[in-house]
């Protein structure tokens, strides 16, 4: 089974040979305004189709709608807005211009931007809207703070891809994920986001998950993420041996998903799923605490099962991708397995390592108990934490 993109149609906004030179020259005499990271990260994702069907940063209607309804303005399901901020001076400069360019902070000229709007950024409605908060330690306020007082929208049409130096053996657009998929028989697949080393519960229920399903996609998010979290190079290396050791080779990708983190908890969980949707998934994992993230004082943001929850808004049709939705799960000392909330018997015993007195194992040079990670992924950690150190 091939699954529609979002929309119907994969966007591929990426010009080629004369549209390609003439843009390039046109570029030159153009105002050009410089991308944050998470907006590179972006510009590259709607290029090759994985924002499907945004062809472009958006206009109001689309970001008023987003905001409002977790629709665009057709109607059509999208919870998170995907915007170019600028400051009051920038947008005097945009006024008039049919057209800009959009460069790296080095210079890298990257796409042209064909100005269709440019209004206000309420900054407070923005954060309340798609955070639920507007404490300046969540991350995604904190970024929705930094942002300029003002959005440009308009489609892009791209001129070079962003520079990649890492994961080059991994990173796979839309269409040739979807070309992997069908090389290989796969009719139906799951996806799997993470933005962390996957111990032994992830494993547990992406394995649950591949029972059900042709083939497994292990998609980690390898744009920007906060500062604390682990080193996208890192957890590459982890996911690569895990997958080696642990995991049948003919039935698993592992592949880049080149997004920035939101840490948006349920709106994010939803645009993930449309994300892979447009990747060619057919099913998306989503299980405890999808996207979320802590306050300083430890609690979370979002409820434990809020990003679950938050499809019941919709109907299946309108996401079109297939959810599974996973409980807690937990290493059970009584039945000598992972099991689940839903799996584990009344009296099960529980074996848990918070996540401080891991890291503490960790920097020492101790493995942690097999129970929760496997003895080759805590090898690579303890490495990088030593490395960090010199």
């Amino acid at each position: 089974m091939t699954i529609a993109p979002h929309g119907g149609t994969l966007v591929n906004r990426e010009l080629k040979d004369k549209a390609l030179e003439d843009a390039r020259i046109r570029a030159k005499h153009l105002t050009a305004l410089t991308l944050s990271e998470r907006e590179v990260c972006d510009l590259e994702m709607i290029a090759v189709g994985a924002m499907s069907p945004l062809q472009g940063f958006m206009t109001q209607a689309d970001y008023e709608s987003c905001l409002v309804r977790k629709r665009l303005q057709n109607g059509l399901v999208w919870t998170l807005p995907v915007t170019k901020s600028v400051t009051a001076e920038e947008k005097g400069n945009i006024q008039k211009a049919g057209e800009i360019a959009l460069k790296t902070g080095n210079g890298l000229v990257l796409a042209i931007l064909q100005v269709e709007s440019a209004f206000p950024h309420d900054k407070k409605r923005h954060a309340e809207c798609v955070y639920g908060t507007l404490d300046g330690a969540h991350p995604g306020v904190a970024q929705v703070n930094q942002m300029g007082d003002f959005f440009v929208g308009g489609k892009i049409s791209l001129l070079a891809r962003p520079p990649h130096e890492d994961f080059l053996d991994g990173r796979r657009d839309p269409v040739q994920t979807r070309a992997y998929f069908e090389e290989k028989g796969w009719k139906t697949v799951a996806a799997f986001q993470t933005r962390n080393p996957i111990h032994r519960a992830h494993e547990y229920l992406t394995k649950c998950a591949l029972e059900a399903v042709d083939g497994l996609m292990i998609h980690p998010l390898m744009g920007e993420t906060k500062s604390d979290d682990v080193p996208a190079r890192v957890r590459w290396d982890c996911y690569k041996v895990l997958i080696e050791k642990y995991y049948p080779a003919d039935h698993v990708l592992l592949s880049v998903f080149p997004a920035a983190m939101r840490y948006a908890g349920p709106r994010e969980a939803v645009w993930h799923a449309i994300c892979r949707k447009n990747y060619g998934c057919t099913h998306f994992i989503v299980g405890r605490d999808h996207a979320g993230c802590n306050r300083p004082d430890g609690k979370p943001y979002y409820g434990s099962y809020d990003a679950q929850k938050a499809f019941d808004e919709f109907s299946s049709e309108e996401i079109g991708i297939e959810i599974f939705k996973f409980e807690h799960c937990f290493f059970d000392r009584k039945t000598g397995g992972i099991v689940s909330f839903k799996t584990a018997p009344k009296d099960a015993d529980s074996f848990f390592v918070s996540g401080s007195k891991l890291r503490d194992m960790l920097r020492a040079g101790q493995l942690p108990p097999v129970e929760i990670t496997r003895p080759e992924v805590a090898k690579i950690l303890i490495d990088a934490m030593k490395e960090k150190k010199t």
